[in-house]
């Protein structure tokens, strides 16, 4: 029996490699397959993404709530150390492994059609397949480094992929400002790896952070300074993957890219990964270092919550709310809600990739306005768009149920995750002083702005009039819901989207399965009257908010935002966060290179050059005093040497007159000599 196990054990792991690999062999066979626009690279990564769907669920059936599969070999050998590489497969990583697959099908199907008409259709696909072989890798290596590695590559898959479109400026500097930042963060995790290695000598996930694992003891070994550094490193690799402020200013920028690479990447997938980082080190962090998280992630939270109230790029509003419901999963971590936050983490990925398919689907059908009757407009942006339920009824659907989940009304998996975040946040702090009970009130705050900036934005999308006919009277609406490409990826995420995918209650978020699998680190036994209170009073008052939102944006009976006030301004400039980082970061680093540069110029590369000129002046006076002194007195010795040797020659001609007169003067010399003296 036991033998039959591990054949099985062994047959989940091989099938979770499968998983991770095909879309690697959809990247190689994309590279080398000729032609730009080749479509058959679309349909070679969608069938690889749906082999690694299939097998995810076979994994996830053998692995989820049973024994954890742990495989490995040995990889290399360094003198008498040791390192293994193989696939870790726990409730987390089976989770992610399917999280990740279910949310690239419906967006490989949707990229079929979006992406049809460009010249690089190709490359794209090439990219994508790339991107999901590095994040389906990342979520079930069972090892620090080769989760290193793979954190590296899902940073660069991301890199192309929204700088996609390289002929336009702003996807330049935007691919630039998220690598520079996701840099920040690798710094910081690769600092985090070295200390623990040093500590506990071993790389192995699971020997590090399991049930009995060594780190659980971390804060009695580990130094307490480099304590807080790994801490510290690994919060930088968390914020900079998963958008927490500070590092959160590169994921709205990052909307350059495809809207389809939007929807996967920066909303369920890559961004995720910092979250799902916690989740795997979870055991290192002690309470005040959670404390801190808590912290970050609430203010995060409710600082892009506030700044999306106010934006008027589509993909904009969206890619800000990501980061604020990025905050509320950072801050379930930190108050202990570790199963709430990945079930939310979980949610998220389906409503919020399900609203970024409706924006690409919008603002493709608004650019086609823009080229047919020549328009000088954004597509992006809501104030040109309005009234286009009629014409786009699936598609307003989708989005009315996404949103719904979005804002976490009831019968929506958004309900059960957000309102189990928020019941865990009051159980937290009470007990506390005041001051913690701030993370769960803000919670709370953000949750009904969210209300107000998702009615906004239907509203403004779906209701009212259409706003270019006041541009232009003679515009008709030809545009629909698209091709069966985006109709079936809208439907599938949106049933995604509804309580009985995650749960057959529709109230109670502790009866959710997801959370059954993580139920040992959280304790869901708790229940209060937090668990009345804080949905009736969330859901009365969101609903409150949408009508508000109602009536300004369409009945145009309720006080607009004031757009003139400070806070509007506040808001509209994004806090002002890249402003600041502009002028007391950028700027002063700027100033800095170039005195380095001018310093490096004008006095390094100066006495160098001084140096070279006066070795140039040095070597032409050696030359100088090589050629006419020295050579001189050698040609003269040597003409003084040739002139003797040439008169002395003469005496010995062979003739005997010569030899006679030689003695002669040899005796003359000797006679005048001996006088002389």
């Amino acid at each position: 029996m036991e033998d039959f196990l591990q054949a099985i054990d062994a047959l989940t792991a091989r099938f979770a490699l499968a998983a991770v690999v095909l879309p690697l062999l959809a990247f190689v066979f994309n590279f080398f397959i000729p032609g730009k626009n080749n479509k058959v690279a679309g349909w070679v990564s969608t069938n690889a993404i749906l082999g690694s769907c299939v097998l995810s669920v076979f994994v996830f059936s053998k692995v989820w709530n049973q024994h954890q599969v742990h495989q490995q070999q040995l990889w290399f050998t360094i003198g008498s150390t040791k390192l293994y590489g193989g696939i870790l497969l726990n409730n987390l990583s089976v989770l992610m492994l399917l999280l990740v697959s279910l949310i690239a099908l419906p967006v490989h199907i949707y990229s079929t059609a979006y992406m049809k008409e460009d010249e690089n259709y190709k490359r794209y696909f090439t990219y994508l397949s790339f991107f999901c072989f590095s994040m389906l890798a990342l979520v079930v290596v069972d090892n620090l480094i080769l989760f290193y590695v793979f954190w590296e590559l899902v940073g660069f898959s991301s890199y192309l992929l929204i700088g996609f479109w390289f002929t336009r400026p702003k996807a330049i500097i935007a691919n630039k400002k998220a690598f520079i930042m996701n840099r920040i963060g690798d710094i910081g995790l690769l600092t985090a790896i070295i200390i623990i290695y040093v500590v506990f000598r071993t790389f192995d996930i699971d020997q590090l952070f399991g049930e009995n694992a060594l780190v659980r003891s971390i804060p009695f070994q580990l130094p307490g300074g480099w304590q807080y550094v790994a801490c510290g490193g690994i919060f930088l690799a968390v914020a900079a993957k998963s958008a927490q402020f500070p590092l959160h200013t590169w994921l709205p920028d990052a909307m350059e890219g495809p809207t389809s690479v939007s929807a996967l990447i920066h909303a369920a997938t890559m961004v995720a990964a910092g979250v799902f980082l916690l989740g795997r080190v979870y055991p290192i962090f002690t309470e005040s270092e959670l404390n801190v998280l808590a912290v970050i992630g609430a203010f995060t939270a409710f600082m892009a919550a506030t700044i999306a109230l106010t934006q008027n790029d589509l993909k904009r509003i969206l890619a800000y709310s990501t980061i604020s419901q990025l905050g509320f999963m950072v801050m379930a971590m930190g108050i202990g809600a570790y199963a709430s936050s990945l079930f939310h983490l979980a949610t998220h990925a389906f409503f919020k990739c399900l609203l970024f398919l409706v924006a690409g689907i919008v603002i493709h059908e608004v650019q086609h306005i823009k080229d047919e009757y020549k328009l000088h407009i954004d597509p992006q942006n809501i104030l040109y768009m309005g009234g286009l339920r009629k014409k786009m009824p699936l598609t307003f659907i989708a989005c009315l149920i996404g949103g719904i989940a979005l804002v976490g009304l009831p019968l929506t998996s958004g309900y059960l995750s957000k309102d189990g975040i928020l019941i865990q946040a009051f159980e937290w702090s009470e007990g506390k002083s005041w001051i913690y009970k701030l993370i769960p009130i803000g919670a709370l705050i953000t949750s009904w702005l969210t209300a107000f900036y998702v009615a906004r934005l239907i509203v403004k999308v779906f209701f009212g009039e259409f706003k270019l006919a006041e541009i232009n009277p003679h515009i008709k609406l030809h545009i629909g819901d698209g091709s069966w490409q985006y109709r079936i990826s809208l439907v599938f995420l949106a049933i995604c989207c509804l309580f009985p995918i995650f749960s057959l209650n529709p109230v109670l978020y502790e009866h959710a399965w997801l959370l059954n699998g993580f139920q040992t680190i959280t304790g869901l036994d708790r229940v209060n009257m937090y668990h009345t209170i804080i949905p009736a009073g969330l859901n009365i008052f969101s609903i409150l908010v949408i009508y508000w939102a109602y009536s300004i944006y369409v009945n145009q009976k309720a006080l607009p935002l004031p757009e003139s006030g400070w806070l509007f301004k506040f808001s509209y400039h994004e806090w002002y966060i890249d402003q600041f980082y502009n002028r007391f970061i950028i700027a002063p680093v700027m100033a800095l290179s170039k005195a380095a540069q001018w310093f490096d110029k004008n006095i390094i590369d100066g006495f160098i050059h001084l140096l070279q000129r006066t070795g140039i002046f040095c070597s032409k006076i050696a030359d100088w005093t090589d050629r006419h002194i020295v050579d001189g007195i050698l040609h003269a010795i040597a003409s003084i040497v040739l002139g003797i040797g040439n008169f002395a020659r003469n005496f010995q001609g062979g003739k005997v007159q010569y030899y006679l007169f030689s003695m002669l003067a040899i005796l003359l010399a000797i006679f005048l000599f001996k006088i002389l003296v």
